[in-house]
């Protein structure tokens, strides 16, 4: 099992900063590693959290770390590929508030990403943000004409990009 990178103290902190009371929104957590992101956004008060997590062993820790009570449908831990999962979500009508991915650097995630999320327009609500946490050695290349960056924030090695449906911006 590969060791997971989980988001430093200061990135998480910042990303929460940045982002503000989460009270009623819907947040989905793309490579969840240790789950810690999801769980922060769940006790801030995001009404319902979807944690995606490709390895078994760690998709059980996340579940595991679930306070009684969180286990419910507003508490979804998914244990497969990314491109499964979203495909899984849309086919059950999910739309999210906020998605926030911190792929493995430097393995053209990034990109993946958004071009994922494109063939899967729904999933993002409108108004909804992306945030994706990438390495300052990789950076991100939007896709023309799908999403445009708000802000873009540097803690050391790491960025915080995020972004928004073009359509939202217009």
């Amino acid at each position: 099992m590969k060791d997971v990178r989980p988001t430093s103290s200061k990135v998480l902190q910042a990303l929460f900063n940045i982002l503000g009371p989460l009270h009623g929104l819907t947040f989905l957590d793309l490579f969840a590693g240790t789950g810690r992101v999801g769980l922060e956004a769940y006790e801030r008060g995001a009404f319902a959290v979807v944690e995606v997590e490709l390895l078994q062993k760690r998709a059980a820790a996340i579940r595991k770390n679930i306070r009684i009570g969180m286990e419910n449908n507003n508490y979804i831990v998914l244990s497969m590929d990314i491109r499964r999962a979203l495909q899984w979500l849309e086919k059950k009508n999910y739309s999210f508030d906020i998605i926030f991915a911190d792929p493995p650097y430097e393995e053209g995630w990034p990109r993946k990403i958004l071009q994922l999320l494109k063939e899967r327009n729904s999933i993002i609500k409108n108004e909804g943000d992306i945030i994706i946490e990438h390495s300052i050695h990789e950076p991100l290349d939007i896709l023309e004409g799908d999403f445009v960056v708000i802000d873009r924030r540097t803690y050391g090695d790491t960025i915080l990009t995020f972004l928004k449906k073009k359509e939202a911006i217009s």
